[in-house]
């Protein structure tokens, strides 16, 4: 009798062969992990909230003798900056490094002193203008109210703040970071491979043997997966150990966003696949790599929120699969939600996912 032929077998040595295929091009592991890991130590190193001081410099000649002035100097969101001369004042607020000058002069009259506080500067200080003359009129109301010593005020704050999960700047940007990497590194691998197979001729030959055509997609695409699923879990625990990256629910979290990981790839694994079947030179898969994957970069919360767009950009980049993987992966890892609570991302995913390999389905190329 004829030995049946075994699809078993034959998956795992395509599996197999791919996988150590991998690690033949150092390429491949130095942008799927020691990019990404870059990425994130210089983005995270940034500042973790709150307003960062405004600059300013005190015009000479200003009287510096009074309780404000000593109330500026004591104001840690405010910072006088070291100038020898008005031209370098000037210089410096027209480069915007400068948010403004400030002379203060004495206006004596008849029965008391009064303060005159000028302020300079230019369109290049922006929006930190604002902030700064909020901050001085702040000030001077608080200084005027201590000079009359009027303590019976008509409207307190009374603060009460509870004891929150601490947002930090690494809890944004790894997220954006995982994203990032499965996208670029998923596409050219599952692109450029699939396209070498078939213009050698390789996937001609799987495609004359016993093997089954759904076993060839899954032999060489479960190897790329899964070598992304392992730079996704190191990158995790890198931010974890090192960076205090947020894990709400320990273990369970990393295995939800792992799972979450597997989805996003399967759905960049048909779109590399429609590229290498639709690129008729290897010269042309970067390009059309960087035409689905650069606007998603962009647009799709990797690096900053899509909160700064205008609102019909807002809502472009709410359809963008990178968008729903990102904002999934951040409400898994801080905000404690599980899997099944993101249903709209999931929902969204699914959809790129059927439309995708429909569409692969009429291209997929052997030959």
């Amino acid at each position: 009798m004829a030995q049946s032929y075994s699809q078993a077998k034959a998956l795992w040595a395509i599996t197999r062969a791919s996988f150590k295929a991998i690690f033949k091009q150092p390429a491949s592991i130095i942008f799927s992990l020691l990019f990404p890991i870059i990425f994130i130590l210089i983005f995270g190193a940034f500042s973790n909230g709150g307003s960062s001081s405004q600059p300013i410099a005190i015009i000479p000649g200003s009287d510096t003798a009074n309780a404000f002035f000593d109330s500026i100097k004591a104001n840690p969101y405010i910072r006088i900056a070291s100038l020898k001369d008005t031209v370098a004042m000037r210089e410096a607020i027209e480069k915007g490094s400068l948010t403004a000058m400030l002379r203060i002069d004495k206006q004596a009259t008849d029965s008391f002193h009064t303060y005159k506080v000028r302020i300079i500067a230019t369109s290049a200080s922006g929006s930190n203008l604002g902030e700064l003359l909020q901050q001085l009129d702040y000030l001077a109301i608080k200084t005027e109210l201590d000079e009359a010593h009027i303590n019976d005020r008509h409207y307190r704050l009374e603060p009460t703040v509870y004891e929150g999960r601490k947002f930090r700047r690494i809890d944004f940007i790894l997220p954006g970071q995982l994203g990032f990497s499965i996208l670029f590194a998923t596409l050219f691998g599952i692109a450029i491979t699939f396209f070498n197979l078939r213009e050698q001729l390789v996937l001609k030959r799987f495609y004359a043997t016993p093997v089954k055509k759904i076993n060839i997609l899954i032999g060489i695409g479960a190897s790329r997966l899964f070598f992304q699923v392992v730079n996704v879990l190191v990158l995790i625990l890198f931010g974890y150990f090192f960076l205090n990256f947020t894990l709400v629910h320990g273990v369970i979290t990393l295995v939800e966003m792992l799972l979450l990981t597997m989805v996003m790839l399967f759905l960049l694994m048909g779109v590399g696949l429609i590229i290498s079947s639709v690129a008729k030179t290897d010269a042309i898969i970067p390009l059309l790599i960087n035409i689905f994957g650069f606007p998603q970069m962009l647009l799709s919360g990797t690096f900053f929120p899509i909160e700064v767009f205008p609102k019909w950009l807002q809502d472009l980049c709410q359809a963008l699969p990178l968008t729903q993987f990102n904002n999934a992966m951040r409400k898994i890892s801080f905000d404690g939600l599980h899997l099944f609570d993101c249903w709209k991302e999931l929902g969204i995913l699914g959809i790129w996912i059927a439309v995708i390999y429909a569409v692969l389905n009429k291209l997929m190329k052997w030959e």
